[in-house]
């Protein structure tokens, strides 16, 4: 009976880390304009992403090391069946700013999925706007 036991701690243990290490994987997407995410303008490039445990996804700019910090404001659904691919979805709108004579077309992140995950909501356009896509891989760092 004890090594029963013993055996149960050791096979939960060993899924928990497994888990773990597939639930803080890193992604890696290369986003081919210029967007916003966590109040910031980000350059077009290569970025790693990443979930971090206090409710925050965290892009860090490969070219710079340069980690942004994004606040998650909701999780989603995962959909059925599920994601096989990480995705960055982002909301593409219209903005006349700064100068109002020229109309300029913002991205903006606003939801981070990783696969067999839920999704994270990090971003509401409310108003007109549509969805871009971008596909990243899953890198282990």
């Amino acid at each position: 009976m004890k090594r029963f036991a013993k055996c149960s701690v050791v096979i939960l243990a060993l899924v928990f880390v497994a888990g773990v290490s597939l639930a803080f994987a890193q992604t890696v997407f290369k986003v081919p304009f210029e967007f916003q995410a966590g109040g910031k303008k980000l350059p077009k490039g290569e970025y790693t992403v990443a979930m971090k445990g206090d409710g925050q996804v965290v892009l860090r700019q490969e070219s710079t090391g340069k980690e942004i910090p994004v606040p998650v404001l909701k999780k989603l659904e995962q959909p059925k069946p599920p994601l096989a691919e990480p995705r960055l979805i982002f909301d593409e709108a219209g903005d006349f700013a700064p100068s109002y004579t020229e109309y300029m077309t913002v991205y903006l992140l606003a939801e981070v999925w990783f696969p067999g995950q839920d999704g994270l909501e990090v971003h509401v356009t409310k108003g007109a706007h549509k969805n871009q896509v971008v596909k990243g891989e899953i890198t282990k760092k």
